[in-house]
């Protein structure tokens, strides 16, 4: 009997093996939750570089954006796994999101993707106009004290990350400040550069032109150590100690994904994203590069959900639906 379940273990093993062996056989398709010409569609084209690079086959991008990053998650969740479909998962797709409404999420960030690996860290920043009286974290924190509920922290949205770095900058130092959603980053930006709202957490990335003017004020990044590429920028927790915001964008693919594509797909991205013009573009974008294994990815997934349901539970957030 043993020795008749090896046999029909093998047969199925070597099937799979066999199709990783061949594989890629035709284009590769990565979902990216975001519009074209974005960050996020930029990290993709990067990792897709690598990939058509050591694997002789196109790899095209499918930008999804919509419901907060979740469409585009939702759509790779039902995708067959194949190798044929991957996805650049992102923290609001994986973590924020489905922390703040849960099952009204059409997916399970655990039980339906296999990760293959990190490609980037999001440093997100805590940014004010430039015409805020506040030159550092500690300045804000004092002037949001002196006036409670006077100032407006902006956000792309209820449940953003965006959203709750700011709700956990405020219950881990008692400030009180306005939580302002929009439609998108580039609307609270916008209100931002008018003075019609003081604060906003954002992609480090997005902010840097303005910083550069003057016209915002970069105070800190959510990061736990300062950036390479921008080592005058302090982190916020040098002045809030534990304070952590950082978000990532990974690969992923439909949960049944062979483990043999799984491992080859990671094993061209450990050393492609290693590269030093690769980590310099990265860098140019406000981007920093990160990578793991599978098991790292998937660890990182269950570490943030648990970070982030509490930071929802303590600031009191509750949406019924994503935007």
């Amino acid at each position: 009997m043993l020795r008749k379940l090896s046999c029909i273990a093998l047969a199925v093993l070597l099937p799979a093996a066999a199709f990783a062996q061949g594989y890629p056989l035709k284009p590769i398709r990565i979902i990216v939750p975001y519009p074209p010409g974005s960050a996020p569609d930029f990290t993709a084209r990067e990792v897709g570089a690598l990939y058509s690079k050591s694997l002789g086959q196109q790899v095209v991008i499918d930008t999804r954006p919509g419901a907060a990053a979740t469409l585009g998650h939702a759509i790779a969740a039902k995708a067959q796994p194949d190798g044929y479909t991957l996805l650049l998962a992102t923290t609001g797709g994986m973590v924020s999101g489905p922390a703040l409404v849960g099952d009204k999420i059409p997916y399970d960030p655990l039980k339906d993707f296999a990760m293959i690996g990190l490609a980037t860290y999001v440093p997100y920043s805590l940014v004010v106009t430039g015409g805020l009286a506040a030159r550092n974290v500690k300045e804000l924190i004092e002037l949001a004290k002196a006036s409670p509920g006077k100032l407006n922290v902006a956000s792309p949205g209820v449940g953003t990350p965006n959203h709750l770095g700011a709700a956990q900058l405020m219950t881990m130092t008692g400030i009180e400040m306005v939580h302002v959603p929009y439609k998108g980053g580039s609307l609270a930006i916008t209100d931002l550069l008018a003075g019609n709202v003081q604060v906003l957490v954002t992609a480090l990335q997005l902010v840097l032109p303005h910083h550069a003017t003057g016209k915002l004020r970069i105070l800190g990044v959510g990061h736990t150590k300062r950036l390479r590429a921008y080592p005058d920028i302090p982190t916020v927790g040098e002045t809030v100690p534990g304070y952590y915001n950082t978000g990532w964008w990974g690969i992923v693919a439909p949960a049944g994904t062979p483990q043999a594509i799984v491992d080859k797909l990671n094993a061209i991205m450990l050393p492609g994203l290693a590269q030093t013009d690769v980590i310099q573009r990265f860098e140019k974008n406000g981007l920093e590069i990160a990578s793991s294994t599978p098991q790292g990815l998937r660890d990182l997934v269950i570490s943030d959900l648990v970070m982030w349901k509490k930071i929802i539970k303590d600031a009191k957030i509750s949406v019924d639906v994503l935007p």
